[in-house]
């Protein structure tokens, strides 16, 4: 996931908001969102290759998200997968902050950018600065640097997010249309992460597209006062058939 804007208790009517765009390879086999037959209490995709997932919640209200933190200078091949440290927190039973704290041998994973949280505490940690911060209520925005780097693309995200959110009566839908933006960032306003210039350009947008590589799916995740959860998922792999799956359940 290469856009996560989330409010967490900092909303009059919602608890929890998510909005996230997903950017990945076509050709990497996932499921969109669904219940795991072996995990049924808990709702997210699922990464095919290697079994774990990259956003998820559960029915007793714990959820998690993860972004790749950009350092090719630092990529290995061998690394484990990233995503079993979202499914490791939602399949288990341990608080946000007490699982942060016994994760070992996290340089062992490429850089990675992981929220953990449920309705009473969130939770931020990077193997790029190795220290859990419990995050206050608030408004936060995550991409492929430390949580609110302000890159463009988050800064144009929090934007478009905040002011939908803004509207009392917003609808899911419009949170969908504040995640599909195109617009490159200009030159003057990348970042350097060490990957060449066209990329670096490419993946400057909040929607990402290209031949092999892009946003192929976007969440938004609505918890309301009551414990409500609202779950969509809209998938748009050029390789796939695209679709909208969704989800509404009471923790």
């Amino acid at each position: 996931m290469c856009l996560n804007i989330f409010s967490y208790k900092s909303h009059p009517d919602y608890k929890l908001i998510i909005a996230a765009n997903r950017d990945e390879f076509y050709s990497r086999k996932t499921e969109s969102a669904h219940f795991w037959e072996d995990q049924p209490h808990l709702l997210a995709g699922r990464d095919l290759e290697h079994g774990g997932t990259w956003l998820g919640i559960t029915k007793q209200g714990k959820f998690s998200f993860i972004t790749n933190y950009r350092d090719p200078k630092s990529f290995r091949k061998d690394a484990p997968s990233r995503g079993a440290l979202v499914s490791d927190f939602l399949i288990g039973t341990m608080s946000p902050s007490v699982y942060l704290n016994n994760l070992k041998n996290t340089n062992n994973y490429n850089g990675f950018n992981l929220i953990v949280g449920d309705l009473n505490e969130v939770c931020f940690f990077s193997n790029v600065e190795t220290k859990t911060k419990k995050l206050d209520n608030g408004f936060y925005g995550l991409s492929n640097a430390l949580l609110d780097t302000p890159w463009k693309k988050l800064v144009r995200g929090k934007t478009a997010v905040a002011e939908t959110i803004s509207n009392k009566n917003f609808q899911a839908g419009e949170l969908f249309d504040a995640l599909h933006n195109e617009q490159n960032a200009e030159d003057s306003e990348l970042p350097s992460t060490g990957v060449p210039y066209e990329i670096e350009k490419l993946v400057s947008s909040m929607f990402i597209k290209s031949e092999t590589y892009g946003t192929v799916c976007s969440t938004v995740v609505l918890v309301d006062n009551t414990n409500l959860v609202q779950f969509i998922e809209r998938t748009y792999n050029p390789l796939k058939e695209n679709k909208t799956v969704s989800f509404k359940f009471a923790i």
